[in-house]
């Protein structure tokens, strides 16, 4: 039996990934990466709890559609609707967070900000998950990740002075992110994967479009192709089917070998924030991408195994 406050993240199920695995790891890590770009483009006709009202509420309706007309299991009995509303409920603060810091900053800094991500996971999975520890090579990565992001707090100089508290707000969303995947970790081994991604989605979409009526001075401002375009990507390739992609992935091979790829999303997010939104090359942008990059490689290179 495993300690009630350990963990394994890859669990003793994980498998070895094969070729396609891997590659369709990296197709959803690039997804996932432009996703602050869309959010960006949509953010220009929408109120930033508008645009996370719809796009969740839409994709619960579409998982729910896809899991009933597939077969796959929706319904859950009370201890793991209980589970299941905390994980909203942190779904639902993580996101705010988001949202509101994105508003503020550029989708290159929050793109670079949330890939650190994995160097919370890494901290948190020391304390709170068994067999997890601390090695050189991690610790080296953790420094490095974090140096990048430091790096890129003092890039605000050549920008408008809010994108230092975007970065600060996205930052905090990230901290709770981080718990969010250790308590996700924990819960999913008695749940199927579209039971982890509807719940939240579904619970939290609602709570988004109240929350809109309050805090949102204009809910729409106007719509154009191009949001509506940003809107369906958000809802449809990465809340709906990429998510629950992942799910899956995280049940078959842990998350620990997942986190390998996240490199990716950083390369993905930044390059299309700078040629899709026109957001500025700075010194700082590019020393933190180079720094955030490396730091995931080498935190997240596997341990070769004696033969």
């Amino acid at each position: 039996m495993r300690g009630e406050t350990a963990v394994s993240l890859a669990g003793p199920e994980a498998h070895e990934m094969g070729l396609g695995a891997s590659a369709y790891t990296v197709f959803l890590c690039t997804l996932f990466g432009a996703n602050a770009v869309a959010i960006k483009i949509s953010l220009v006709g929408l109120g930033v709890f508008t645009t996370a009202g719809i796009r969740f509420t839409v994709a619960a309706v579409v998982i729910l559609t896809w899991a009933l007309a597939t077969g796959k299991p929706v319904l859950v009995n009370r201890r793991q609707f209980r589970q299941l509303l905390l994980l909203a409920l942190i779904f639902f603060v993580q996101l705010s967070l988001f949202y509101v810091g994105l508003s503020e900053t550029t989708a290159s800094h929050a793109t670079l900000i949330t890939n650190i991500l994995p160097f919370i996971i890494l901290i948190l999975a020391h304390f709170f998950v068994e067999e997890e520890h601390f090695s050189i090579k991690k610790l080296t990565g953790l420094i490095l990740g974090f140096g990048g992001m430091i790096i890129l707090l003092g890039d605000t100089v050549h920008l408008e002075e809010s994108v230092l508290h975007g970065d600060i707000i996205v930052f905090c969303a990230v901290l709770i992110w981080g718990g969010n995947a250790i308590y996700t970790k924990r819960i999913i081994k008695d749940l199927h994967p579209v039971q982890v991604t509807f719940y939240p989605v579904a619970i939290a979409g609602p709570l988004f479009l109240v929350t809109a009526l309050f805090r949102d001075p204009e809910m729409i401002r106007f719509i154009d192709p191009s949001i509506i375009i940003a809107l369906a990507y958000q809802t449809f390739v990465t809340a709906s089917f990429g998510l629950i992609g992942w799910m899956m992935l995280i049940k078959e091979y842990g998350a620990t070998q997942l986190h390998s790829f996240i490199f990716i999303m950083p390369l993905s997010g930044v390059f299309l924030g700078i040629v899709m939104l026109g957001e500025p090359v700075t010194v700082n942008l590019l020393g933190s991408i180079v720094l955030v990059t490396i730091g995931l490689v080498v935190a997240n290179r596997p341990t070769r195994k004696p033969a």
